[in-house]
């Protein structure tokens, strides 16, 4: 059976590869082949990815970034397709479905959403109770640089809170929306915001995300 991972992988490599390796991204710098190669080197070389978080590792990251840049771009693609390595920890479906569901949905809006003629994807209602789920058990880490309070609200009126605070913004959306709101792709998100118009200002130009 496909799992969530598993068909955002796909469409995520789809995506890039129909977008060409220059074309611009969500990702402030990045055009789609940098993001190709994070992807890659994320799943593949454990020893540089942690680089992203870990100061000590961030020059190694670096090497090992540009050494997957000039790698052919179908290459990249073809490696993000085939997906990680037998032994790695990526390899394992429970693991792959928890690490990589959220990476790969954020990324493929990531390269949709930087087109001038992106489209609103329609999430079917499991999917979209996942992601759901994934804010609620990780909405205060990817919330916790907000300067403001931050509660995230589905149409249905189940909420979450992200940040404890005051004053209080309330971001009203689907769950992949409020998903890459929470992601720091606020401009990119089809969210409604609710609180004082100062708050909103200062979270709108925040930089969110894990």
């Amino acid at each position: 059976m496909s799992t969530h991972a598993k068909r955002e992988r796909l469409l995520l490599a789809d995506l890039l590869e129909a977008a060409g390796p220059d074309a611009p991204t969500l990702c402030e710098g990045w055009l789609t082949r940098d993001l190709a190669a994070h992807v890659v080197v994320r799943e593949r070389r454990p020893d540089a990815a942690g680089g992203t978080v870990l100061a000590v590792l961030k020059n190694r990251l670096e090497r090992v970034q540009a050494e997957y840049l000039a790698k052919p771009y179908e290459e990249l693609i073809q490696l993000i397709r085939t997906g990680p390595p037998r032994m790695s920890p990526f390899g394992l479906k429970q693991i792959d479905e928890v690490a990589n569901t959220v990476e790969f949905y954020v990324h493929a809006e990531d390269v949709r959403r930087a087109q001038p003629d992106w489209a609103p994807r329609e999430l079917d209602s499991v999917f979209a109770n996942t992601l759901w789920s994934r804010l609620e058990k990780g909405g205060r880490m990817m919330g916790r640089k907000s300067p403001v309070g931050l509660v995230l609200r589905r149409p249905d009126g189940q909420t979450a809170v992200a940040h404890r605070g005051t004053p209080v913004v309330t971001v009203t959306g689907e769950p992949g929306e409020l998903l890459l709101f929470a992601f720091g792709r606020q401009a990119a998100a089809h969210v409604e915001l609710d609180g004082d118009k100062d708050a909103i200002a200062r979270l709108q130009e925040a930089s969110l995300g894990i």
